[in-house]
């Protein structure tokens, strides 16, 4: 098992490299850069401020052209030359690639090209609030799908199990964002009910410092109700349908035969024996399930609900070229997805040491 690890492991890094290597040359054919950001923001500014002054007319054009050409977007090149020695893009893009490469090896990520902040402080600003979306939907996920889940193992082909797996289906089918926007029109002020808040993981500092511990719970509670049932919604349907066919193969095997044949009732025999053999496979996924949750709905569903997570960071991020921030949360990504496929792994042997990758791979 240790050699699997480390083999495992030696992969981290050309994985790593491989996914900033894509992005980096997806990047330079991407129009918009943030040195067009800059100068479409100034161009912007130029234009209010020609209007307010009265630009246009010949008093003006007549000092434009003592000053002399400045270029197409009305800027002196010399300030546009500056710009892209501040942020980098005056090396050719090889160079640039491989001291980005550099420089997260050593996890120096640099600071924001927008905000006055490292995109270490700034990963670490947002990620509670997508670690709480990830791991409370991925907690429910399982309260209700292990036990549905045996609920359609013990009455597997009755008319139960076919309109519960009809009613699973239908929700897996059903995109967490569409489902999301369904939410809010119902609860939350939408056009029927105004029941839950929209918009943060509590209420504004003015109020919640007036809260007593337990009303800040109840508070912090009913913030995340919604953003926590959109985002768990298709996650019910895998772990449900695995917990049910896990049961069902466990079921199948001749150890049971013989526990119901020495007279155990079918609860000792469910809970004392099948229970523990098929939660294995169910267990050991929970770190890739919470992953799954964690990075596949956060995006859409915190922009929805006005959450300032790490998935409205990186959209955010993408759309104003914030590079230094893309690149960053991508590795850190990356890295924690690797690593959480390895610990997937080692949950599989902790809870069934007779799982072996030496010797599968053997």
């Amino acid at each position: 098992m240790g050699a699997y690890i480390l083999r495992r492991l030696a992969l981290v890094i050309p994985t790593l490299l491989g996914i900033l290597l894509v992005n980096f040359v997806l990047t330079q054919f991407v129009p918009g850069g943030p040195i067009e950001q800059i100068l479409a923001e100034l161009d912007g500014q130029g234009d209010a401020l020609q209007g307010i002054a009265g630009g246009g007319d010949a008093g003006s054009q007549g000092t434009g052209a003592e000053q002399g050409y400045l270029g197409a977007r009305g800027l002196p090149p010399e300030f546009i030359a500056e710009l892209e020695r501040e942020f980098g893009f005056d090396k050719p893009p090889l160079e640039r690639f491989l001291t980005m490469v550099w420089n997260y090896m050593r996890f120096d990520f640099g600071d924001s090209y927008f905000r006055s902040i490292s995109v270490i402080d700034l990963v670490l600003e947002k990620m509670p609030v997508s670690i709480t979306l990830g791991l409370w939907s991925t907690v429910i996920a399982y309260l209700v799908s292990i036990p549905l889940g045996i609920a359609k193992a013990v009455r597997d082909g009755s008319p139960f199990d076919t309109w519960t797996s009809a009613v699973v289906i239908v929700a897996y089918a059903i995109p967490g964002f569409l489902f999301g926007v369904l939410l809010i029109v119902l609860f939350a002020g939408g056009s029927y009910y105004q029941i839950f808040p929209l918009g943060g993981l509590t209420s504004e500092d003015r109020i919640w410092v007036t809260l007593s511990p337990l009303e800040k719970v109840g508070d912090y509670l009913w913030h995340i109700t919604l953003p926590v049932i959109a985002s768990t919604i298709s996650a019910f349907a895998t772990l449900t349908l695995l917990t049910k066919n896990s049961f069902l193969d466990e079921i199948r095997k001749q150890y049971v035969m013989t526990a119901r044949a020495k007279g155990l009732t079918e609860r000792r025999v469910l809970y004392g024996h099948v229970f523990r053999n098929a939660m294995l496979i169910v267990i050991a996924g929970f770190p890739a399930v919470f992953i799954g949750v964690f990075f596949g709905g956060s995006l859409i569903i915190e922009t929805i609900f006005s959450l300032d997570g790490l998935g409205r960071l990186g959209f955010e991020a993408a759309v104003q070229r914030d590079y230094p921030v893309v690149f960053g949360t991508l590795f850190i990504f990356g890295l924690i997805g690797l690593i959480t496929g390895i610990l997937s792994d080692l949950m599989y042997v902790l809870v069934d040491p007779r799982i072996d990758f030496e010797r599968r791979e053997g």
